[in-house]
């Protein structure tokens, strides 16, 4: 039982980390064009 009052904080901790990265990741605007690097490789380099 005192293994759940370290683990418990931990987890949440971790949890809003990763919320966190996820929200930053989102307004840092990394989804913004989720079409455009797949259609890029399909597409040659012109020289």
């Amino acid at each position: 039982m005192t293994g759940l009052v370290y683990l418990i904080p931990i987890a949440l901790f971790l949890g809003a980390l990763g919320l966190a990265g996820f929200l930053w990741s989102i307004r840092s605007g990394q989804y913004d064009d989720m079409d455009g690097a797949a259609e890029r490789i399909l597409h040659d380099d012109e020289p």
